[in-house]
């Protein structure tokens, strides 16, 4: 009997060790395991073998970020270069459609949401980028005739091919098909084994999640990631034989946005060449009134800088938090505001709005080094309005704009670090 008494003992010592991992416990409760992918890596189990030539990765220091989510039209999110075949399209078509590699093609295009016979149309129009900062996927290997997906971690200067709301679709080397990222971009743990090992200059601070630009984009403005004073224009679904440059140098001024909608308000900065980034998990409303602007209208940016909007009302409930000033490593990222489940299968494609007007002029100037402090966290007297937050940074020195007092519009700084883990 005493010997049974401590068998029970221990089975419920055990049980309850599950339980709290299960729930939780610890820092290391509800974080997303991300595989790292280094650029020039071969991957383990790629759908065509690297050494095939169909892309060719960069070297590219990633850029500081505040704001983990971006939107595929965010000026400046991507960059390129003046020399071809970083992407080999055609090449990669050939493979797809060649009968040989059928069993491959249907797998690829169950990723994309596409048919197998759909799939040339869909690579023409794509457009291939380099990575400007370390970007959170869902990757795809191939095993065992089906594609497997796993949440991963490109480093930046890895060679994709976008689609046409500026999401990344394909990683360029090995053919792997891509998709959103599955989980909360702030709650993640890096896995560094084999050939990826910890780059340097990695920090967890600057990791982005890119979310679809909200209608389809007739040209994407990239950074040359050779010579940061050269803008490069791209049509989307050309491979860079229809690019046009731009300099860089040039600056815009922040417009006035107040009373504006935030959907006006970011049509106008992204038509000028200066962003939005997010603290949170979505964006509010559009047509939730902006209040303030930080820095105020009047203000100097160069090409690819963010501004912060503070909005009050809108339909959405969807809420965003501004992240605190950035430190000597990095800019923090805010709390879990995602309780997505790990990527077990592959998610739909976004769905696509109508093509937007470009820009009527080329957008300045490319910001090059890490932008300094933005204002601090904005507050008013609180009245009857409810009010959001679009957070985002601002590479020209520090300015608080005050905001308007007809509604509560608070800033909501966020304390701590993101909740990231190496392995």
């Amino acid at each position: 009997m005493h010997s049974i008494g401590i068998s029970v003992a221990r089975r419920i010592a055990v049980l309850l060790v599950c339980v709290l991992v299960v729930s939780g416990c610890g820092e290391g409760a509800h974080l997303f395991a991300v595989q790292a992918v280094a650029a020039g890596v071969p991957s383990l189990a790629p759908f065509f073998a690297e050494k095939q030539g169909l892309g060719q990765d960069a070297r590219v220091r990633s850029l500081p970020v505040r704001g983990t989510l971006q939107q595929g039209d965010t000026p400046g999110l991507y960059g390129g270069t003046r020399q071809p075949t970083v992407c080999d399209v055609a090449k990669l078509k050939r493979f797809l459609t060649d009968p040989a590699n059928h069993r491959k093609a249907v797998a690829w295009a169950s990723v994309l949401g596409i048919t197998p016979d759909g799939i040339p149309a869909y690579l023409d129009r794509l457009t291939p980028v380099l990575l400007r900062h370390d970007t959170l996927v869902q990757n795809h290997d191939y095993r065992k005739g089906k594609a497997t997906p796993y949440n991963s971690l490109l480093q930046a200067g890895i060679a994709i091919l976008v689609d046409e709301q500026g999401e990344p679709a394909v990683k360029c080397s090995c053919g792997n098909p891509l998709r959103p990222f599955q989980g909360d971009a702030g709650r993640i743990s890096v896995k560094f084994t084999d050939g990826d090992k910890k780059w340097h200059g990695y920090r967890p601070s600057a990791v982005v999640a890119v979310r679809p630009a909200p209608r389809r984009l007739e040209r994407l403005t990239l950074v040359d990631v050779g010579d940061p004073d050269v803008g490069i224009t791209r049509p989307v679904g050309t491979t860079g034989g229809r690019d046009t440059t731009f300099d860089t140098r040039l600056r815009h001024t922040v417009p006035n946005l107040v009373g504006a909608t935030f959907g006006q308000a970011r049509r106008q900065l992204v038509s000028d060449g200066l962003a939005v980034g997010y603290g949170g998990s979505a964006a509010p409303s559009d047509d939730a009134r902006v209040t303030a602007s930080d820095p105020p209208a009047g203000t100097e940016l160069q090409f690819g800088q963010y501004v912060t909007l503070t909005v009050a009302g809108g339909t959405s409930a969807g809420v965003t938090s501004t992240p605190p000033a950035p430190t000597s490593s990095g800019p923090t990222i805010g709390p879990p505001t995602s309780t997505a489940p790990p990527s077990t299968s592959s998610s739909t494609p976004p769905t696509s709005a109508p093509p937007s007007s470009p820009p009527p002029t080329p957008p300045p100037s490319s910001p090059t080094s890490e932008p300094p402090s933005s204002a601090s966290a904005m507050a008013t007297t609180p009245t009857t309005a409810s009010s959001t937050t679009a957070s985002a940074t601002t590479g020209a020195p520090a300015t608080s704009s005050v905001p308007v007092t007809t509604g509560a519009v608070t800033t909501a700084a966020v304390t701590g670090t993101p909740g990231t883990t190496e392995t």
